[in-house]
């Protein structure tokens, strides 16, 4: 069951959230995990596979309900939102971008670039407008009549990118984005999304087991089976008795 709501976020905060908790099938996924990231900071969450980042970013844009804890947006508390309006939430002010490109091959570049713009209801004229401004701006407008069985990983990838941009959301989750690219790949995925999210003051978290990708945030918090580093690397605090033992051996 999911917490009530007990403290606002401060101000300065854009996305906020405390003491999550999240099990999958009973096993834990996330364990009284909080994390803070401010308007316009790209937040990198790290951690080796299977350490809770997907399962955080996805209790943060609310595709998740956290069974415990507070997740707030712009102090709108996410957490007592029924299922309609987080979708309302992630179609309106979110965005996400994840391993897998996922365009849809019948559809040209621009039109995948244009579809969250033209299921919002925007006008066919401008949704394509858009979406080639953004791929202009991403250094791929040459692919904006190509279909994507056209293009390599990496170009998906970007496309994938622009797509996720096109809407100017508040805030771009970003799962393993690099993951299947090769180094230099990464490198211009990476120098892409961030020069576009500082350029247009959009927030970021991205989930990543790469030193590298990492290295290309503001600020990092690392995550350990479901529980933040830090908790998880505590040794146990030692019993009263284990304590005298110690003493008198």
């Amino acid at each position: 069951m999911v917490a009530p709501p007990d403290t606002a976020p401060p101000d300065n905060d854009v996305l906020w959230a405390r003491s999550l908790h999240y099990s999958h099938s009973g096993s834990p996924g996330l364990i009284g995990v909080s994390v803070e990231v401010r308007q316009g900071e790209i937040l990198a969450v790290t951690g080796p596979r299977g350490s809770g980042k997907t399962t955080l970013l996805r209790c943060l844009s609310g595709q998740l309900a956290p069974e415990q804890g507070e997740v707030w947006f712009n102090s709108v508390p996410v957490h007592t939102m029924g299922a309609l309006a987080r979708e309302r939430l992630r179609r309106d002010r979110f965005s996400w971008i994840g391993p897998e490109p996922q365009l849809l091959p019948e559809l040209k570049v621009w039109e995948n670039v244009a579809l969250p713009l033209l299921l919002a209801g925007a006008a066919n004229r401008a949704a394509k407008h858009a979406a080639c401004e953004w791929l202009e701006r991403l250094d791929i407008g040459a692919f904006a009549r190509k279909r994507p069985g056209a293009l390599t990983r990496a170009e998906s990838q970007r496309v994938a990118l622009a797509r996720a941009l096109v809407s100017e959301p508040a805030v771009l989750f970003a799962d393993e984005p690099t993951a299947p690219l090769h180094r230099a790949e990464r490198s211009l995925l990476l120098r892409t999304l961030t020069t576009a999210a500082r350029s247009h003051d959009i927030t970021v978290l991205l989930a990543t087991h790469d030193e590298e990708t990492a290295a290309a945030a503001d600020r990092t918090t690392a995550l350990l089976d479901g529980r933040p580093a830090s908790a998880a690397a505590a040794p146990p605090q030692a019993t009263e008795d284990q304590a005298a033992c110690s003493l008198s051996a």
